[in-house]
């Protein structure tokens, strides 16, 4: 199964998680301090909440999540092939899971994400949006 990811900006991760509970009617997949993640099955959603107060009520970055290292590998195949450019990533720490990813931008610069999470990990690095650095920088998440 794959599923798009949002991943917003918010400036009070308490305040928002109890927020998107109601509003999806499921509790967080994943919290860790200034960080949640709902897995919401209908409608197939990765909802993704960092704390940053400075760019809260904004986009951090957009993704679809899939299931194996393989479909990233493919999809990121098929984007290189259309002209895409990408920028691949693999085996990286990042919101708390250990990921196989690759990243692509839009033409207004919005950085998506095709990822699909390895496993746990008690790391997290900022996101492009988190830093307003381009997408695909070292610390990417």
């Amino acid at each position: 199964m794959s599923r798009i990811q949002l991943a917003l900006n918010v400036s009070n991760i308490d305040g928002a998680v109890t927020f998107y509970s109601k509003l999806f009617g499921v509790k967080p997949a994943k919290q860790r301090p200034g960080y949640a993640n709902f897995a919401i099955a209908e409608p197939p959603l990765k909802l993704v909440l960092i704390e940053n107060a400075e760019r809260a009520g904004t986009l951090n970055h957009l993704g679809v999540e899939v299931e194996t290292a393989d479909e990233v590998a493919i999809a990121l195949d098929r984007l290189d092939r259309v002209g895409l450019e990408t920028k691949p990533k693999e085996t990286v720490d990042c919101c708390y899971a250990l990921q196989d990813k690759g990243w692509v931008q839009d033409p207004d610069g919005a950085p998506w994400e095709i990822y699909t999470v390895l496993g746990d990990s008690d790391i997290h690095h900022p996101s492009p949006r988190a830093n307003q650095s381009k997408a695909c920088g070292t610390q990417c998440c």
